[in-house]
């Protein structure tokens, strides 16, 4: 094993990432990536239950971080489940799926841990930001909102409220109609009134996970996924709103067809825009979108207690 290299796996609602890097001088430098599409919160909310299929899914995501890890030699391993693993009544299968392909139990980390996590890492890789700061995370199940300066977070939430859950919930057509529209946008609205966080003191508003990347992608028409580009990239209030409305009028057959667009978020994107719109109508300026988030997070806790 290689004292010196860190792996962090997050496991969604709707994907689950790996992050492996080395530590060089007291700094983590990246030396892999990889992300699934896996959605392992496939029905959940209206079962309580993982599905087969979407534990399949997993589980062969899973054995492919396992095999690169294992290449690599990676002895400091942190695997955390958030939102669908939280609510599923069959989870001991997942955590014994998890520990046979990466030799560590994975953690359900409650949603204020998952919200510090996602701050200390989106703030860590971006400069410059006026205080206080909100960093957003909209997951396939949730929504994590952390307001914090200099580092520290002071307020932190996460609101049952995500791309999977929302639509499969309340945006049932293709496209979904005003009703559910309307149906779903007062359900997020209710849930972030009662957020308990102050909106309009925020100073910069910062989006991370896959949402708010996908979105900065499409309002650049990036014609590939570039990370370079999307990291501190920037969507006004006019942008996200007009690509709000855009998505929600448009047939899932029509989004896969938009560059950048994976397929298996395609479904969804439309209802973590809006989740997003509906923040963005409550902060003042922009939203700055970072590349870093939960998965750097947990990586700094790791060398902080390794």
């Amino acid at each position: 094993m290689t004292d010196d290299l860190y792996a962090a796996v997050d496991c969604g609602t709707n994907s689950v990432r790996l992050l492996v890097s080395r530590l060089v001088d007291g700094r983590l430098v990246e030396v892999d990536r990889r992300l699934h599409l896996t959605r392992l919160g496939q029905g959940v909310d209206a079962t309580g239950r993982f599905h087969p299929d979407a534990l399949a899914r997993t589980f062969a995501a899973m054995a492919d971080f396992g095999e690169e890890l294992d290449s690599l030699g990676v002895a400091h391993r942190r695997v955390v489940a958030t939102s669908a693993a939280r609510d599923a009544a069959n989870s001991a299968e997942f955590f014994d799926g998890v520990r046979r392909r990466l030799g560590v139990e994975a953690e359900i980390i409650p949603g204020d841990e998952e919200a510090r996590l996602s701050f200390a890492g989106a703030v860590s890789a971006l400069t410059g930001l006026a205080e206080p700061v909100l960093v957003m995370d909209i997951g396939g199940g949730s929504t994590e909102l952390v307001v914090g300066s200099d580092g520290v977070p002071s307020a932190a939430i996460s609101l049952d409220v995500g791309s999977v859950r929302l639509r499969e919930r309340f945006l049932h057509s293709d496209p979904p109609g005003p009703d559910e529209i309307e149906a779903a946008r007062a359900h997020v609205d209710g849930l972030l009134d009662a957020s308990g966080i102050d909106f309009a003191g925020v100073a910069t508003w910062v989006g991370v996970g896959g949402t708010a990347t996908s979105l900065s992608a499409l309002v650049q028409e990036l014609p590939s996924y570039d990370r370079a580009l999307v990291h501190g990239s920037r969507i006004t209030p006019s942008q996200l709103s007009a690509l709000t409305a855009r998505l929600l009028a448009m047939p899932v057959a029509d989004v896969v067809a938009l560059p950048t667009m994976v397929p298996r978020r395609a479904d969804v994107i439309c209802a973590g825009a809006l989740v997003c719109a509906a923040v963005g109508a409550r902060v003042t300026g922009d939203l700055a979108v970072s590349e870093a988030d939960i998965l750097d997070g947990i990586l700094l806790g790791l060398v902080g207690r390794a």
